[in-house]
């Protein structure tokens, strides 16, 4: 389902973003929501945790030194790199898979606790979104959680795509409990407003 080589989804053209300089959607450090999730009453158990789009892996290296089993996935070349070197450099061992998402059933299919969504959902074609919930389903074991950080902005076009509560419950609910979905109180000031974050259990 990758995307032709000369559209501006495709993986050349995300790996040309990343060579290119300091992707605006890489924050430079995990999302605040989820370093608010693991410091919570309500932090999950730990457990294995795939990253869905991990670019250069702030989100992947958080999970990992909060003592998950991570696997983290992009295929952009240079941000696996990024990925690994950080990894080296705080000693921290993780599984890192230079891949397309949708490759990586049936491989995958149900080894993973947890789902792991923050700037990838919204940087796939929106025809797909149906795909990547069928996806992320089967990525998951019985009861696996997605944890997600959802762009929920109003400007046309994309990337990054915006979405609303409304239709990540449209699209969700086929296979997955809406544990919870709420606006994000500390997101970033550029994105103030524009995030949610959900809890999804998978049916």
């Amino acid at each position: 389902m990758t995307a032709s080589s000369s559209s501006p989804l495709s993986p050349a053209a995300w790996e040309q973003r990343y060579q290119e300089g300091t992707p605006r959607w890489d924050l430079g450090h995990p999302a605040p929501a989820f370093q608010a999730l693991l410091a919570s009453a309500d932090a999950p158990r730990t457990g294995s945790a795939l990253v869905l789009g991990a670019g250069r892996g702030h989100d992947a290296i958080l999970f990992a030194q909060q003592g998950f089993n991570v696997t983290a996935v992009d295929f952009a070349p240079s941000a696996i790199q990024a990925l690994g070197a950080q990894a080296q450099a705080k000693d921290l061992s993780l599984q890192l898979l230079e891949r397309d998402i949708f490759d990586l059933v049936p491989e995958f299919s149900g080894q993973f606790d947890y789902a792991i969504e923050h700037t990838c959902f919204c940087a796939i074609d929106p025809a797909l979104r149906p795909a990547y919930v069928e996806l992320v389903a089967n990525l998951l074991a019985p009861n696996g959680d997605l944890l997600a950080v959802f762009f929920t902005h109003r400007r046309q076009g994309g990337p990054p795509f915006g979405t609303t509560p409304t239709e990540v419950r449209q699209l969700f609910e086929p296979h997955f409990e809406v544990v919870s979905l709420e606006p994000v109180a500390n997101s970033v000031p550029s994105r103030s407003g524009e995030e949610y974050f959900g809890r999804l259990r998978r049916r």
